[in-house]
């Protein structure tokens, strides 16, 4: 039963000016999973499905979803809640448009919205007379209170040296010299996307179920490193490998995950370039740089050096689903030998898999809850 918690909402929306309220179902660094503090939509509308977003009124509610969802949605939305089916968003502008009045306030975090979003939602409302207003407060964070789960306090650690092929020193110093063969020069690189920031230092945590990354972002320029994530949870030989280097640069200088956009509009008042993909970064973050000192694309450049292997990682990835086939197998074998004595269901079988994965060397858990069906 939403009830409550919609009317919660609803008073904080008047006490802004706010006519409608937008929540996506993404976190601040666009995570296809996320944590469970910050499944807004999920705790707004019951809808815990993965890919959805919700528009609250004054006097109305409705969730957009994709067909994958729509039995799911049917199921979990109570009835102050309209379901649409589909997730355009000259959809849910239309709706919109319908249903706040002119001269009304749309409102969103803009931290939880991508650029490319956050332009299709100012095209949908263009020259209708309602504004579309951005407020760094996140209002269902608000309404959700001290109900909120706390954020993770598991322990970032280093990943050790067999598994990279690469130290973070040689990646550093491989994304300072594409930084220097680019035909714009960028004096900095910020990065958005959880995998970036973990892949670029060797570091690993657990703040989302089935990934392992920490929340965090990262600020390299040609002489300095900022790395802007929870200092505590740093193991301590994490906090020496990041700081061996100290003064120098490589050096990486500890700041608190919630200073990057303070730090980033200091940044962006010099005479610099900053780099960054669009893909991962939030309008919010993208808001604090002048258009002219930016350099976008798709991708960053610690994105796509990633995704080419070096021959260390190869390898390990080869051995890794070599180790994973090994599990499958036994699960194989135990399922024909207990399928037939009515003993095993698609939960237990789940349980079975996940069991003999773990009991693998490294394993560090399954990477998405495991599907398992059977008829």
């Amino acid at each position: 039963n939403t009830t409550a918690r919609l009317a919660v909402l609803r008073g904080i929306l008047r006490a802004h000016g706010v006519h409608a309220y937008i929540v996506p179902s993404t976190d601040a660094h666009m995570s296809e999973y996320i944590s469970e503090r910050d499944a807004r939509l999920g705790w707004l509308s019951g809808f815990t499905g993965s890919a959805g977003t919700a528009v609250v009124t004054r006097d109305e509610a409705a969730l957009w979803t994709d067909s994958r969802y729509w039995s799911q949605a049917e199921r979990e939305l109570d009835c102050n809640w309209e379901l649409q089916r589909t997730t355009s968003i000259e959809s849910i502008g239309t709706w919109i448009l319908k249903t706040v009045p002119a001269e009304g306030n749309v409102s969103l975090d803009p931290f939880l919205f991508s650029i490319d979003t956050w332009n299709s939602y100012s095209r949908a409302l263009h020259g209708s007379g309602r504004t579309l207003l951005p407020l760094e407060t996140n209002l269902v964070d608000q309404a959700w209170g001290d109900q909120r789960p706390p954020p993770s306090s598991s322990e970032i650690y280093s990943l050790p040296a067999e598994f990279t092929g690469s130290s973070w020193q040689e990646k550093v110093a491989g994304i300072r010299q594409r930084m220097e063969r680019h035909v714009r020069r960028p004096t900095a690189v910020l990065l958005s996307g959880l995998e970036e920031t973990a892949w670029l230092f060797n570091l690993r945590g657990d703040d989302i179920p089935y990934n392992p990354v920490f929340y965090s972002y990262t600020l390299l320029t040609n002489t300095t490193i900022s790395l802007f994530a929870e200092q505590s949870r740093l193991s301590q030989e994490a906090r020496q490998s990041l700081r061996s280097a100290c003064p120098g640069p490589l050096c990486v200088e500890l700041h608190e995950y919630g200073q990057v956009s303070a730090h980033l509009r200091r940044y962006a008042q010099g005479n610099v370039t900053v780099w960054l993909g669009t893909e991962y970064t939030t309008y919010g973050l993208y808001a604090t740089i002048p258009q002219e000192k930016m350099l976008e694309e798709s991708y960053s450049p610690v994105m796509t050096a990633k995704a080419v292997k070096n021959a260390h990682e190869q390898e390990m990835l080869r051995a890794a689903h070599v180790r994973d086939a090994v599990a499958v197998i036994q699960y194989l074998l135990w399922l024909q030998r207990t399928v037939p004595q009515g003993q095993v269901d698609e939960f237990s079988g789940a349980q079975r898999i996940d069991a003999l994965r773990w009991a693998q060397e490294h394993s560090r858990g399954p990477s998405f809850e495991s599907i398992s069906a059977s008829g």
